[in-house]
């Protein structure tokens, strides 16, 4: 009778939590749903449809619920795509519908004024701030913008003031440790770091993994080494970061078997959900010349993604077997892409080119060419180039002036300075003198002078 009982007060139990799950799960289904919509919406605006503020107008007239949650949902969205204009107009919007703005809020505005205005709006909007609201997170997202910017006076006065204020946090050190190593000041990390242990602040990864970097860029492995260590005392636990980190001070360092056995601790992390992680995974073991590493950290991306691979996936992929020398492997994996691309990316076919023209398979090169132009893909100027540079090279004057001028026209078109490079020019000045044309070198010169690119 016991055991019936405990069985009907756990039948009872599970059928109520069974209910209230599936009500929960249709009301967040809902509201994700709502959120999604929206932010469609937003995200596909056009000038000609008509501003953020119309848009959201347009939502309420219709009788769609307009929820603080999922508003900021869509802007974090719309920040996630940097389209920081819209993510704005959001914030102007909910303005004006006397939408209370926290903390958090004045600081995620403040950063996106800062992207679209530069940073002296954003230090305009902290100024016409109540006192308040200028708390640690508004004074941290101050303290952000000058980091980014590399305002080095107005970051390390207004960290001194926030550590008056008792403002200064584990966010606040990481933004000046990027600071620092960004300029070439890799000292002042471990100092920053001393700093916050004094001042019991927590550090988290991301510290350590600035702390680390910052010991490799002083060369004192043994310290960077180190890191990994305090971080396991301290109970924090490392990231893919972490391991990169720690892998390529190795690599720089010369110890190749240190670098190895770090790529394999951090291929065997397991749950690494970001696709970063595996890139950065596939392009550290070309870099060790692994070509089985490179190949296990695709399958592992392809098992941890098996929706359709991005074709940024597919560029890192490539370029290292390019790097690897790997021809079949890289014709397999290219044809994978092209079967079942939705967009035919330039970037891919800049490492075909590569690949075709450094075995001399210009015919190949040039069908990829072709077929570029078929579906509509404009060639860029690494294409001009890489084309240029193959017809010089193999003394096709003629083809090699073609491709050179379809590149000096682009590039003055977008105001592009770097075409043709110093490279191209001397082989063109080279090929004219081996082949004692005076009159076609003297033509070149005065062409290239016209685009202000002679620097000989």
């Amino acid at each position: 009778m016991a055991n019936h009982a405990k069985r009907l007060v756990t039948s009872t139990l599970t059928a109520g939590s069974r209910w209230f799950s599936t009500a929960a799960a249709t009301a967040t289904a809902v509201n994700k749903g709502n959120e999604e919509s929206l932010f469609r919406k937003l995200s596909a605006l056009t000038a000609a449809d008509g501003g953020v503020a119309d848009t959201l107008d347009q939502w309420v007239r219709q009788g769609n619920p307009v929820k603080r949650f999922y508003i900021l949902g869509c802007v974090n969205q719309l920040r996630k795509y940097k389209k920081y204009e819209k993510a704005l107009q959001i914030y102007e919007w909910m303005e004006k519908q006397k939408n209370k703005m926290n903390n958090a809020d004045h600081a995620v505005r403040m950063d996106l004024l800062a992207k679209i205005k530069g940073v002296t709006s954003a230090e305009e909007y902290f100024n016409n701030l109540e006192e308040s609201s200028k708390t640690v997170k508004t004074y941290g997202a101050l303290h952000s913008c000058y980091c980014k910017e590399k305002m080095i006076d107005e970051a390390t006065n207004l960290f001194e003031k926030m550590k008056e204020l008792s403002f200064a946090s584990a966010l606040s050190y990481n933004n000046l440790m990027s600071l620092y190593l960004s300029i070439g000041e890799p000292e002042k990390v471990p100092l920053l770091a001393k700093e916050m242990e004094e001042m019991k602040i927590t550090a988290d990864k991301h510290i350590y993994n600035k702390l680390m970097r910052g010991f490799a860029s002083l060369k004192d492995y043994d310290a960077a080494e180190g890191v990994l260590e305090k971080m396991r005392e301290d109970k924090v636990m490392p990231d893919w970061i972490t391991y990169e980190n720690l892998a390529a001070i190795y690599a720089d360092a010369g110890f190749a078997d240190k670098a190895n056995a770090t790529l394999q601790k951090w291929e065997n992390m397991g749950n690494v959900g970001d696709y970063r992680a595996f890139h950065s995974l596939i392009n550290m073991y070309a870099r060790m010349s692994d070509l089985s590493g490179v190949n296990r950290a695709w399958e592992s991306l392809k098992l941890a993604a098996p929706e359709k691979l991005s074709n940024a996936s597919y560029l890192v992929m490539l370029s290292a077997l390019l790097k690897l020398d790997d021809a079949e492997g890289l014709e397999k994996c290219f044809s994978e892409w092209e079967s079942g691309c939705s967009t035919y990316d330039v970037r891919i076919c800049i490492v075909i080119f590569k690949s075709y023209v450094k075995r001399n398979m210009i015919e190949e090169a040039t069908t990829l060419y072709e077929n570029m132009g078929s579906r509509g893909v404009e060639p860029n100027l690494d294409t001009f180039d890489i084309f240029t540079n193959y017809y010089i090279s193999n003394g096709q004057r003629d083809l090699a002036f073609k491709f050179f001028e379809m590149g000096v026209a682009k590039a003055c078109s977008e105001k592009i300075k770097w075409f043709p490079t110093d490279q191209t020019v001397s082989k063109f000045l080279e090929l004219f003198d081996k082949e004692k044309d005076e009159e076609a070198a003297e033509k070149f010169r005065e062409r290239v002078k016209e685009i202000e690119r002679l620097r000989l």
